[in-house]
């Protein structure tokens, strides 16, 4: 009898109807004799609606006590989901239980809207499953060593789920979601987009961290650090189907570059349009200057992402970087009212129409030529190059926002990623 956790996202709890088909598929694993353990998110849209509540009766606030309020406010989501689910459950004739995740308990840090798990304490759900009970977990949430609920950020419940397998050596974490899977990019920009068979955690989490949306990148991270097998499907498919057909389906992310893995040179084509791009002008070039501006931006939370110091002229160099969009505003209050006076720049610049686009792939390892091959493609669709970022399999690129879709469409293209698979 094996231990798997099941995900599912706020799309397929989105409703009555939808909270049910999710029982019955639920219901199907544990009458095949698994120990189930489920992490639903919020509702779809609910905790878009509570937080729009807040701003309402708040419009800025951003101290540490309105953002404690924020995660008690936003957990009640995933409580009201994972209560409703237990419920469903039980109508299918199946034991069930749920808790939050102050109950479980998950402990978390206390960065209230961005917390880490730390830590997992499984005994309560191992006895209940145990006793025949399918245990429904809330995603998204824990507990710090204050007792104060925290919430782990946008997409929060991936990581609930894969640290719950994790910490309770599942034999594998499926990922629901209203996708069938990993594809080479998004269908909607490019219809010829194929779905990938298996994919590596290395690509994985490039993708994650490159603005593909169907994994949050902690819980790729987590999967990668843990070895946690992960499956993303689809719900939507009939809740019926035959469930070794169905353990089989959508995309596998795997820890091995196996030779049935499809081994193109570039396996997908991820973006990120939710980038600005902040340039310190006139910086001093002496040593510390990047830890003097980057140190400043880390202590207050911010994730930085592609870096770029131009070369020194006059002993002045021009210093920028991106942000999420939404950090935008912040940071550069940030640098004009706490770095600039004490670093000597000329003045801080942005720039919030910006996207970032990456080609990636573990076959770039042993393939020279895949990032000229990527300049070469953009340079003919006419769109210029800002900043460049690369790694071992990656290469990404910051571009104005407006050739994003356009440059997506070429590189898939370039790099025959419309084909099939020989």
């Amino acid at each position: 009898m094996a231990l798997i956790v099941h995900k599912y996202g706020g799309t397929s709890m989105g409703s009555p109807e939808r909270i049910r088909n999710v029982a019955k598929r639920v219901a199907k694993w544990a009458r095949a004799g698994h120990q189930m353990v489920v992490v639903p998110s919020a509702m779809s849209g609910e905790t878009n609606r509570l937080l729009g509540l807040a701003k309402e009766l708040a419009p800025s606030k951003s101290s540490a006590a309105y953002t404690r309020e924020l995660d008690m406010l936003a957990a009640t989501g995933e409580q009201a989901s994972s209560a409703l689910l237990a419920i469903a459950l039980q109508a299918e004739g199946m034991e069930s239980v749920s808790y939050a995740g102050w109950q479980v308990p998950i402990k978390t840090n206390s960065a209230f809207t961005k917390a880490r798990i730390e830590s997992i304490d499984d005994d309560r759900v191992r006895a209940d499953l145990a006793a025949g009970k399918v245990v429904v977990i809330t995603g998204f949430q824990g507990v710090d060593e204050e007792a104060n609920i925290t919430t782990l950020g946008r997409g929060g419940s991936d990581t609930s789920a894969v640290a719950v397998a994790a910490a309770m050596k599942a034999s594998e974490c499926l990922i629901y979601t209203d996708v069938d899977g990993v594809y080479t990019t998004d269908p909607r920009v490019v219809p010829e987009a194929r779905r990938l068979q298996t994919v590596s955690f290395e690509e994985m989490l490039e993708m994650a961290s490159l603005g593909s949306k169907v994994l949050q990148i902690r819980s790729v991270e987590f999967a990668g650090k843990y070895k946690v097998p992960l499956r993303v499907l689809s719900s939507f498919t009939p809740w019926d189907i035959d469930i070794n057909e169905e353990a089989k389906s959508g995309t596998l992310i795997t820890f091995e570059e196996d030779e049935k893995m499809e081994q193109a040179v570039v396996s997908g084509i991820a973006f990120n349009r939710d980038e600005a791009k902040v340039s310190v002008l006139g910086v001093p070039d002496k040593p510390g200057i990047a830890y003097h501006i980057l140190g400043a931006v880390a202590d207050a939370n911010i994730e930085v992402d592609v870096i770029i110091q131009n070369i020194s002229k006059d002993g002045k160099t021009d210093f920028s970087f991106t942000v999420h969009r939404g950090e935008y505003a912040r940071t550069v209050e940030l640098l004009n009212t706490k770095v600039l006076p004490s670093l000597g720049a000329a003045e801080v610049v942005g720039d919030t129409k910006i996207c970032k686009v990456s080609i990636v792939g573990i076959g770039m390892r042993s393939h020279v030529g895949v990032a000229s091959k990527m300049f070469r493609s953009l340079s003919e669709e006419g769109i210029n190059i800002q900043m460049i970022s690369t790694s071992e399999i990656k290469t990404s690129v910051v571009i104005d926002e407006k050739y994003m879709e356009l440059a997506v469409r070429a590189l898939h293209k370039a790099f025959d990623l419309d084909q099939p698979v020989s």
